[in-house]
């Protein structure tokens, strides 16, 4: 796998939790592999007063909190981040729905209609990645694009349906 970002600074494997997940649609599944796929071939990721990468993470959701263990891959030296999902939410659920709008759209809506929905739709993963990256910045520095990567992730562990 070629990586733009051969630096130490980065995930180099990531994991979600099964247990928190209860079912995912095709195009949910097809989300989450494109989210990992790019995440692992282009992303900026490095704990704050921490241990130095590459990392692995494991991402998962408990009492209502994103956990994030995250761990050197040589020294294997471990590391728990806890974010609170509530800030999260709103967007989240947000999210869901223009999701689900645009699901439906490309199934039979004009060009037109699908490109709004489609703009929405990325506007709206845009503030969930900007409010992530709020969350995280005393823990960890990402860059923009880890931070939309990882939000599709947040997403995927929080859907319930």
């Amino acid at each position: 796998m070629t990586r733009r970002s051969d630096g130490p600074d980065r995930i180099v494997a990531i994991e979600l939790d099964q247990g928190s997940v209860v079912r995912w649609t095709p195009e949910v599944q097809h989300e989450r592999n494109v989210a990992i796929f790019d995440l692992l071939e282009d992303n900026s990721f490095q704990l704050k007063d921490g241990f130095p990468g590459p990392y692995e993470v494991a991402l998962s959701l408990r009492d209502n909190n994103l956990v994030m263990d995250v761990v050197q891959r040589d020294s294997r030296a471990e590391r728990e981040l806890i974010l609170a999902v509530r800030p999260l939410r709103r967007v989240i659920k947000d999210y869901f729905i223009i999701c689900d709008s645009y699901f439906q759209a490309i199934r039979g809506a004009p060009p037109s209609r699908i490109e709004s929905i489609d703009m929405a739709r990325r506007g709206l993963h845009n503030e969930g990645a900007e409010l992530l990256r709020e969350a995280l910045v005393e823990k960890v520095d990402v860059d923009a694009q880890t931070a939309r990567r990882l939000f599709t992730l947040v997403c995927v562990l929080s859907l319930r349906r």
